[in-house]
């Protein structure tokens, strides 16, 4: 039998802080790299198709494939949080078997996804008021991009697994390598050989095949406890269900998110071609706020998790305050950077002038708020790392989910603008961390006191 390395764990030994940082910023970076890869296609169809095909990779379709691929990642992270437990804890037998699972089931999933997918994205499109002008290549980016779905889990729930027990390097190298590839095959495919949006599609799936590869070579030659076999690729029964039984709520949360924001999206494609272009160019500049916040709640529920598998609770609750003391500088850093040159971003995606107005306008109205998200990602990053998911999906689906669709039924017939629409995220945000806030204040009491 093959002799596993065992290594020193900082996340449960070393400088709390340091080891954050240190874990957190290659999570960052790659996020970074995520988005670029995402924003490349918008850049590239924006800037040489034109602002028709902008909205069509950035509006509707790019909300029902954030639903799909959403709730299979929610889903997944009930894997995320089992392995980093079994990696504090040291038990190779219950992560291989885990693990083992994750992949075998986002194979299985991919596969009914991508069919099902496929077939109902004209309804999908329909059903969300997508304009008629951007119908058919919406319906072509959706079907091509859907077609691959595979490599996007694969990618997803491998480069989850490397988070888990503690390598936030390597996935970022992975992206690094495939959002270089991915530009190249977009300016290919769009501005050379002038295929448009399908172009755009056909240039991420490839790239996401060649990241999904990369991640499988990795778990394959690890001679860590985490070394994936082939031959071991199966649904194993306990592990199948406390994956489920962790990850379901963080997929319906999934859901309920994007569901929140397709019925904003619907609103807004009401409101015109420029306004669609203009939310969809500030959902990519905004993302560089997402994936610093998002970086930090991926990083504490990896380090909750694994501390909370060795039995350092008072470690645990102190990375979750220099955690969440990061966050809110990171928070109110890009707050104010948005807030004085966030207008100037525009002009990566459109020369509109009413484009940009009316995203410059998004973007004064909700950067101030920001900083309550921080607590809603971080305490919620937290309690995932112990297992504790369903109550924080209520509070998350309350808040946030439910508050937005009702404010869309309720509010915005009276106020049929843009600024109604904006107007509905800070008003979520203070809802659910005030929610937040109290509930992880009760919870963290309860924790065992260390021997």
């Amino acid at each position: 039998m093959q002799q596993k390395t065992v290594k020193g764990n900082q996340i449960t030994e070393g400088v709390i802080w340091k080891q954050l940082l240190f874990f957190f910023f290659p999570i960052v970076l790659g996020t970074f790299f995520q988005q670029l890869y995402n924003t490349a296609d918008a850049v590239i169809v924006g800037r040489f198709v034109g602002k028709e095909a902008l909205a069509c990779v950035g509006g509707s379709a790019a909300q029902i494939a954030n639903l799909i691929v959403g709730f299979f990642v929610g889903l997944s992270s009930g894997a995320t949080v089992i392995i980093a437990q079994y990696y504090g804890a040291r038990d190779e037998k219950s992560l291989s078997q885990t693990l083992h699972t994750a992949i075998a089931f986002s194979i299985v999933g991919s596969i009914f996804i991508s069919i099902i997918s496929i077939l109902c994205a004209p309804s999908l499109l329909t059903l969300m008021k997508t304009p008629e002008s951007l119908m058919k290549d919406s319906i072509i980016y959706l079907q091509i991009y859907f077609a691959g779905i595979l490599f996007v889990f694969i990618y997803n729930i491998g480069s989850s697994i490397l988070r888990a027990v503690g390598d936030s390097r390597r996935p970022l190298y992975f992206l690094i390598v495939c959002c270089i590839l991915n530009i190249v095959l977009d300016l290919l495919f769009v501005l050379v050989w002038k295929m448009g949006v399908a172009g755009a599609a056909i240039a991420t799936v490839l790239a996401q095949a060649v990241s999904s590869l990369l991640v499988l070579i990795t778990l394959i030659r690890t001679t860590d406890l985490y070394r994936l076999s082939f031959r071991k690729l199966r649904l194993y029964k306990d592990p199948f269900f406390r994956i489920i039984h962790i990850g379901i709520p963080s997929g319906l949360q999934s859901i309920m998110y994007t569901i929140s924001n397709m019925s904003i999206q619907t609103s807004i494609n009401t409101l015109g071609t420029d306004t669609v272009a203009a939310w969809t160019a500030f959902g990519k500049i905004d993302s560089l706020f997402w994936m610093i916040n998002g970086a930090f709640g991926i990083s504490i529920t990896t380090f909750v998790g694994q501390n909370y598998g060795a039995g350092k609770y008072t470690r645990m609750k102190k990375s979750v305050k220099t955690c969440l003391l990061m966050s809110l500088a990171a928070s109110i850093g890009f707050s104010i950077l948005f807030m004085t040159v966030g207008k100037y971003c525009y002009y990566l995606f459109t020369s509109d002038a009413d484009v940009i107005r009316i995203g410059t306008r998004m973007m004064l109205m909700m950067a101030p708020g920001y900083f309550l998200f921080s607590f809603i990602e971080v305490l919620s990053g937290a309690l995932r790392g112990v297992g504790n998911v369903f109550i924080p999906m209520i509070l998350t689906c309350c808040g946030i989910c439910v508050f937005r669709v009702l404010w869309i039924i309720f509010i915005l017939p009276h106020y049929n603008n843009i600024d109604c629409i904006v107007y509905s995220y800070p008003a979520s945000w203070i809802l659910t961390a005030g929610m937040y806030i109290w509930y992880y204040h009760r919870e963290q009491k309860k924790l065992p006191k260390e021997d």
